[in-house]
């Protein structure tokens, strides 16, 4: 029997107060540790994620892909809070039969994760937060030409090639080379997630908005106290959406919590360098 892989697990759905949330689950069963639960970024679905690193990280643990309300296949009325979207997956994930899991959220996902980790931390064991900033953290808006570029490239109808290399990954020649073989990996499914719709673009960005204002002027990232699960970060050393300073601020902030910053890489690190990102959140989860 061949072994399931990101290119052949089946799309399932478990249904919650009337919206179907669709979710792919594969790899280690036996493992000594809970699955690991994978949050996507703004307007991402199930194959927005990169084969090298779900198979990679499937290997010694089960992996958990998950679609939120209203995103790609899930059905149900898009949420506009963040912590909303976290709440959901909270319930899913106890839908599951899991008692915990490790979370990794990147970009949009990291929002949910900082937040499910702070409001349900008994479903939590540890948590990698991966091309994502905290509440209340400094927004993309220094230079206005880089902004109008960002909002250009993340709201188009139909996302691109060039809308991904621009918004994901660095400007030299190897981050640009490292940015057509994802966009390569992660179209190889045939039967691929269908796109997220305009509302699902709307309610997100309405959620980022919400997510911008400082829960206390006085000190800020408080509440980034509250996680103490131990914590990978994760971020490229130059970061178009969410700048880089903000993985500073959770590193500096959140207890238990250690940071890598990858070279020549923009937004989304993990798919510049797969293979080194798989051996390092290897190494965290496993000590």
């Amino acid at each position: 029997m061949n072994a399931i892989t990101h290119q052949t697990a089946e799309t399932q759905f478990i249904e919650i107060d009337g919206a179907k949330f669709a979710y792919r689950r594969w790899g280690n069963p036996d493992a000594q540790q809970p699955p690991l639960f994978f949050l996507q970024h703004f307007r991402g679905g199930l194959d927005n994620w990169d084969p090298l690193i779900t198979d990679g990280l499937a290997a010694g643990r089960e992996v958990i892909l998950f679609n939120g309300r209203g995103v790609a296949s899930s059905t149900g009325q898009p949420r506009t809070r963040i912590e909303e979207m976290a709440d959901d997956a909270a319930c899913v994930i106890r839908a599951l039969g899991l008692n915990q899991v490790d979370l990794l959220g990147f970009s949009l996902g990291g929002f949910q994760a900082q937040d499910l980790a702070r409001r349900h931390p008994e479903l939590i064991r540890k948590l990698m937060l991966l091309g994502t900033g905290p509440r209340g953290g400094k927004p993309r808006g220094d230079d206005p030409d880089v902004l109008a570029s960002v909002l250009k490239h993340a709201t188009s109808v139909v996302p691109s090639e060039e809308d991904f290399l621009f918004l994901f990954f660095g400007r030299s020649e190897a981050a640009i080379q490292a940015g057509h073989e994802f966009w390569q990996r992660r179209h190889q499914r045939k039967d691929q997630d269908p796109a997220s719709s305009v509302d699902v673009m709307q309610a997100q960005m309405e959620a980022n908005l919400h997510f911008l204002p400082k829960l206390d002027e006085q000190d800020p990232f408080a509440h980034l106290r509250e996680i103490k699960q131990p914590t990978f970060i994760l971020n490229g050393v130059d970061d178009v959406m969410i700048p880089t300073i903000n993985a500073y601020h959770m590193a500096l902030n959140i207890p238990n919590a250690q940071l890598f910053i990858y070279p020549d890489a923009g937004h989304a690190a993990q798919f510049q360098y797969p293979e080194r990102f798989v051996k390092h959140a290897i190494q965290f989860l496993d000590e």
